[in-house]
């Protein structure tokens, strides 16, 4: 019974850490290129009670008998299906069409990839920069940040779906001026470790970053201007999964009174 009372704990415990990614999940459903989370857990040890050889009464026996320990949370996947696009009326708004990364370059020195697209030109000292809504600088194609002269009206700054800026000559028509967006991709995005922020840090489960613009035979993302790439949770799935968590929960907690109830019973033997 004291084992009941564990392994219904050990159930508890992760519906509980379920609870949190589902309402972490519901929070994020507005934030822009946030990627749905679910839970996957894993039995713990089983105890063996009696071997398959054996039996009460000496007789062979092909089936053991084995009692699990409970579960655990073995993981927290990130699901990185593209969720829909909106138009804005801004003009640095991008959305990636595919699989690809925007790559942001922190404080810390390090490179970190995003899907948020909600981009703006922020001053720098030697011209106008293309950073994220926390200033961090946007890097292009060639691992640099995306700096622009004041000769430039960002006004008529376009972008390609291939990601290239282009301002428009004396004609009005755009012409590519040399700099292109950077988008990134990697073999196992899964294994990207998630910072806040809508930022990712790559790791040696996601593999090496992919170049968009100099790794071959690689399917390349599209760059929507004046869209941006919502959330892909699915409010009305993430109420079900409560549901059931919720419900799982319950049980758990219906074992632990009743394994409570048998040890009560038990210590009332002695009276």
């Amino acid at each position: 019974m004291v084992r009941s009372l564990w392994t219904a704990a050990t159930g508890m415990i992760a519906q509980q850490t379920n609870i949190d990614t589902i309402a972490n999940n519901l929070a994020n459903v507005n934030t822009q290129g946030y990627k749905t989370q679910v839970n996957e857990f894993k039995s713990l040890l089983y105890q063996t009670l009696q071997t398959e050889t054996t039996s009460a009464n000496g007789e062979q026996k092909p089936i053991g008998a084995q009692v699990g320990l409970g579960v655990r949370n073995s993981a927290i996947t990130s699901i990185f299906r593209e969720g829909n696009l909106y138009p804005s009326d801004s003009e640095t708004a991008f959305a990636i069409d595919g699989k690809g990364f925007f790559a942001v370059r922190a404080g810390d020195g390090n490179t970190y990839y995003t899907r948020n697209g909600d981009l703006k030109f922020v001053l720098a000292s030697n011209g106008n920069m293309l950073a994220d809504s926390d200033g961090r600088p946007v890097l292009s194609s060639a691992g640099q940040p995306i700096i622009l002269g004041s000769q430039y009206v960002l006004s008529s700054i376009t972008v390609t779906k291939d990601g290239q800026l282009c301002y428009p000559d004396a004609n009005r028509n755009p012409q590519p001026i040399g700099i292109t967006i950077g988008v990134f991709q990697f073999n196992n995005p899964n294994g990207l470790e998630k910072m806040g922020d809508s930022l990712y840090s790559q790791t040696a489960a996601s593999g090496q970053v992919l170049n968009e613009a100099t790794t071959p035979n690689l399917e390349r993302s599209n760059i929507l201007q004046k869209y941006l790439e919502g959330s892909n949770v699915q409010v009305v799935d993430e109420m079900v999964n409560m549901i059931t968590a919720q419900r799982a929960y319950e049980l758990n907690s219906k074992a632990i009174i009743a394994s409570d109830e048998m040890l009560q019973q038990a210590n009332n033997l002695r009276r």
